[in-house]
């Protein structure tokens, strides 16, 4: 069982589409048949960063998110390995049936790479709020789709998806979350992370929500409930014979995502552990669209917030 070593969460924020400006720079200087392409959001998603850089090894489409997506496919067919970014609600949906049919058919070398995720894209309401995004991704086939906790896990998954052959999908954050881990971390793609044990129920978490859990933990200590944290960062392929050993080990599970419940790692981790009667309860959002609003507000309105983690493990428990 991999365990990682937390960082003080108190104190640090940073965002996880900082962490991709700052690796995807690095990453072009190792590798000199990388390229990067963006749809008119380069500023947002932090892709400028490499265009300051690596200005003839960068490619701004305008605002035609399906040429992004056919410029980047052409591209990884002439050998280059393409990062394509926009933010996760017009990757993710206008470019749907060009990521399907001409990347992940033909299992492509190109990287979708998205900002603005989730409703912690908060100043942008409902039309920019990507919540449907994983569950759009894990179901095509050859798609690796991978989402960070933390700053320092973004640096790791971008390093990840540009090494690994094959189509990716990261999901990265505009907001700035807090810092878990620290720089000595080391991301294994495909093997979900305790971030905390514990031996009464796993919280399975991705993203924002990882912190959150780690939160609910904490309350949860204190009422005499062992809650053991797993950060799934990588959805698919999903480890699901890591996901069960810690589902048998505990008895109970909660998902924890900022995302629909309706396909996405809760989804996921349902389709392994149900037919084992394993009880699950899942936190995320319910069949609903997103709207402008305070970070913290909006997540205490669709209830992503250790106060709802705590009560779904309470509920889990029959307590």
């Amino acid at each position: 069982m991999r365990c990682a070593r937390l960082m003080m969460m108190a104190s640090e924020l940073r965002s996880t589409r900082d962490a991709f400006g700052e690796a995807v720079v690095k990453l072009g200087e190792r590798f000199g048949n990388l390229v990067v392409l963006d749809a008119d959001l380069s500023v947002s998603t932090k892709s400028d960063c490499f265009a300051k850089r690596f200005p003839f090894r960068f490619f701004d489409v305008g605002c035609a998110e399906q040429n992004l997506i056919g410029v980047a496919a052409g591209l990884a067919l002439s050998g280059k390995v393409s990062v394509a970014c926009s933010y996760a609600i017009f990757a993710s949906g206008r470019a749907w049936e060009q990521i399907r049919n001409v990347v992940a058919h033909d299992n492509l070398n190109v990287k979708v790479v998205v900002s603005h995720a989730g409703l912690t894209n908060n100043a942008d309401g409902s039309s920019h709020q990507s919540l449907e995004d994983i569950a759009l991704m894990r179901v095509i086939p050859n798609m690796h789709v991978v989402v960070p906790a933390d700053y320092f896990e973004a640096l790791g998954a971008v390093e990840a998806a540009v090494r690994t052959r094959g189509p990716f999908y990261v999901r990265l954050s505009r907001s700035k979350t807090p810092v878990l881990f620290g720089e000595d971390y080391r991301f294994r793609l495909g093997e979900p992370v305790v971030v905390r044990d514990g031996c009464d129920v796993t919280v399975f978490a991705c993203g924002v929500m990882v912190a959150e859990s780690l939160r609910a933990a904490d309350v949860l200590k204190s009422e005499g409930v062992d809650v053991r944290v797993v950060d799934v960062h990588t959805i698919k392929p999903l480890d699901a014979k890591r996901v069960l050993r810690h589902a048998r080990d505990t008895g109970f599970v909660v998902t924890a995502e900022e995302h629909s419940v309706f396909g996405g790692l809760g989804s996921a981790v349902a389709e392994v552990v149900s037919e084992k009667g394993v009880p699950l309860r899942m936190v995320g959002v319910r069949d609903r669209f997103g709207q402008s609003g305070g970070i913290e507000e909006l997540m205490k309105e669709y209830g992503l917030t250790a106060e709802a983690v705590v009560s779904e493990v309470r509920r889990v428990l029959g307590r």
